[in-house]
């Protein structure tokens, strides 16, 4: 983060606006704007903001795979797909089909 130029006043911001998200989506770095001398708002780049909204996502979903196979290797009970499938089916009213049209659940 450069402090001179990714900190900004909403006022300085309000005045060189379109300046200000040229240089955001140049170079993918957030602004951090100010009001009263204080941090109030982030401004980022949409696809920056995409790529940490991906990799925050993709850190929980390693986090609840990572508690899952602890919890396996702890000696959690576990299910087969089938059975999974065929709890999912019942309790919210779909029916799963295999590749020659039958129903495998319910």
């Amino acid at each position: 983060m450069n402090i001179l130029r990714d900190i900004q006043t909403l006022s300085d911001f309000k005045q060189n606006a379109s300046k200000i998200v040229k240089e955001i989506q140049e170079t993918k770095e957030p602004v951090v704007l100010t009001v009263n001398g204080k941090a109030a708002v982030v401004v980022q780049d949409a696809e920056a903001y995409q790529q940490m909204i991906d990799t925050r996502e993709r850190g929980e979903v390693t986090a609840i795979l990572a508690k899952r196979l602890k919890d396996i290797d702890n000696g959690a009970p576990m299910r087969t797909a089938e059975e999974f499938f065929a709890d999912f089916s019942r309790k919210y009213g779909i029916s799963f089909e295999d590749d020659r049209g039958r129903s495998e659940s319910t």
